[in-house]
């Protein structure tokens, strides 16, 4: 069973998959997201959108198994941050600092990949 990126992020977010009240809030942050995924190289070179629940994450080619799930990972923080922040802002510097990482990580693999 392939994995819907919509569902996926309203999971990681809290949001039961049938309540659709916030999906277009959810799938612009999630857009921005690739928007700045593909700026740096990772993903399809001509970018990537979603419009709905249909598509999946193993539609979103050009990258590994392994970066997937780092992708998985940004994406959710940088649509967290965004959509549903936490109060602490200990907890937000925790969120910027794993987004500054996962974008150096998956910048570097992008750039090795090129190589």
């Amino acid at each position: 069973m392939q994995e819907s990126i919509l569902t996926s992020i309203k999971k990681m977010l809290g949001i039961e998959e049938e309540y659709e009240q916030f999906d277009m809030d959810v799938i612009i942050h999630i857009n921005t997201a690739f928007s700045v995924l593909q700026q740096m190289g990772v993903g399809p070179v001509e970018g990537y959108r979603i419009n709905s629940k249909e598509q999946k994450w193993s539609d979103f080619a050009n990258v590994s198994e392994a970066s997937l799930d780092l992708v998985k990972n940004y994406v959710y923080m940088k649509v967290k941050l965004v959509f549903d922040p936490p109060s602490s802002s200990a907890n937000i510097e925790t969120y910027n600092k794993l987004i500054s990482e996962y974008e150096w990580r998956l910048y570097t693999a992008s750039e090795f990949k090129m190589s």
